[in-house]
């Protein structure tokens, strides 16, 4: 899994996005779809790294130390989380 962007940075669109961290969780409002998309408490922290600009090697990692998860578990979630937030037209690329 990569990034369309050739140093491999994922973040999310600034534009018609609104997004709120409620008791651990991540709740997010796609403003062109008007869609809702809930990122659960294990997940909060790898939407944080997105808002900032991160990679998808960074996000495995936080969430083998946020989460205690092997490399190949990691591996699988990120992207799984990657191509969800993709699909729902959350990130900039």
């Amino acid at each position: 899994m990569t990034s369309s962007d050739p140093r491999g940075v994922l973040q999310l669109r600034t534009d018609d996005v609104t997004w709120r961290e409620v008791d651990g969780e991540v709740v997010v409002l796609n403003l062109r779809s008007a869609s809702y998309f809930a990122v659960d408490p294990s997940a909060a922290a790898l939407w944080r790294a997105l808002v900032q600009g991160t990679t998808r090697d960074h996000l495995i990692r936080e969430l083998m130390v946020e989460q205690g998860v092997d490399e190949p578990t990691a591996a699988a979630d990120v992207d799984t989380f990657i191509e969800s937030c993709r699909a729902s037209g959350l990130l900039a690329h």
